[in-house]
């Protein structure tokens, strides 16, 4: 489809809310053996409970790699699509496309540069060409116009839409060295307005603690609904996180959003920590060039990293004391939808969660 070279501002169009009505979600097939332990058979079973909970509401595709196609096909539901989509790994929230509606229902992608978290400077794999090129796969499916950026790094799980015009992300992140390290912050921002039809930024200081994402938002804040989010948060003041989720309430409670409104902030305790065990670690292959799966390395839970679909929420759990707590708190904040959970640990032992493998298309009516 034609590559356009003028951006969703101009042209009237905006990043809808996750929250908002989707067609169908994406997610890519885990397969590759030094991120994903014992050949990815533990992770590929958990991905299949999410796309069974997620096709319960919506459609899913799942795109593969060739050597997968067939062992997919044999594993999810029926009417599940499954698709040939070469991929460097799973992670479709961050290489995938971008998608923003006008209000005519008309839709358009947005394909921005992916370099695998950091490129040479701290990438987590070597090569990410494949996945640099998920994004306009994605348009060329949907039958849309795209706008490509090839001078501008940037993943799905950094930024998060209200809808109405703001934008959530961290400083840690999209200030990282390793994404624009030749634009300001003032640039930076008036790349995110351009292109996802926004007029206000909301800059967290800081994503969860080790999260080698280098701090993605999706994981630390979320919007439930235009002016009101849910936080990461731990009571505990020895805990590393908590300063990083102190910082972000005191941001927070301290700005508006693009319509002017005050932030409704809602807590959301974290679960325990999560390490990686040594038999854990002994079942991820030691490749050079992609990040190690190290015993005892503290991995980046948060209950946050949920997926909103049609009339429901996708929670990761971890058999920990606050799943009860997030599932009670997410039913509060969203009666109109069910609460589904997944036990997550798998995804979680890759360096994401059940937001990060997902990416919505938007409801159209064109």
């Amino acid at each position: 489809m034609k590559k356009l070279n003028t951006t969703p501002i101009k042209d009237g169009f905006r990043m809808p809310g996750e929250f908002e009505k989707h067609s169908h979600t994406y997610i890519l097939w885990p397969e590759r053996t030094d991120n994903w332990r014992l050949g990815a058979k533990p992770a590929q079973e958990a991905f299949i409970n999410v796309i069974k909970a997620i096709n319960k509401y919506e459609p899913v595709i799942v795109g593969v790699n060739d050597t997968q196609y067939e062992n997919v096909l044999g594993l999810v539901p029926e009417n599940v699509k499954v698709i040939e989509m070469s991929n460097n790994d799973s992670w479709i929230r961050d290489c995938g496309a971008t998608f923003v509606v006008n209000d005519e229902g008309i839709m358009r992608g947005v394909d921005w540069n992916f370099n695998a978290w950091g490129g040479l400077v701290d990438g987590l794999y070597f090569p990410w060409d494949k996945d640099d090129k998920i994004a306009s796969k994605m348009c060329e499916l949907e039958g849309v116009k795209r706008y490509r950026l090839d001078d501008f790094v940037l993943e799905g799980g950094s930024i998060h839409s209200d809808g109405e015009g703001t934008i959530m992300v961290t400083e840690e992140c999209l200030l990282s060295e390793g994404r624009n390290p030749s634009l300001s912050k003032e640039e930076i921002e008036k790349k995110l307005c351009d292109y996802l039809g926004a007029s206000k930024v909301l800059w967290i200081p800081e994503g969860i603690y080790n999260d080698e994402t280098n701090g993605h938002v999706d994981n630390m804040c979320n919007f439930v609904r235009p002016g009101v989010v849910v936080l990461a948060w731990t009571d505990d003041e020895s805990d590393p996180q908590y300063e990083r989720s102190k910082k972000a309430l005191e941001y927070l409670e301290n700005e508006v959003d693009a319509k002017g409104r005050k932030l409704e902030i809602h807590k959301l305790l974290i679960p325990n920590p999560v390490l990686i065990t040594k038999e854990e670690s002994l079942g991820v292959d030691a490749v050079d060039g992609t990040l190690p799966r190290n015993e005892n390395d503290r991995m980046a839970a948060s209950y946050v990293n949920y997926y909103t679909v049609n009339g429901a929420i996708i929670l990761p759990i971890f058999n920990d004391p606050h799943d009860e707590l997030a599932i009670k708190k997410l039913s509060e904040l969203y009666p109109d939808r069910q609460i589904e959970t997944v036990y997550a640990r798998e995804i979680l032992l890759g360096g994401g969660n059940i937001h990060c493998i997902t990416q919505q298309v938007p409801y159209k009516h064109k």
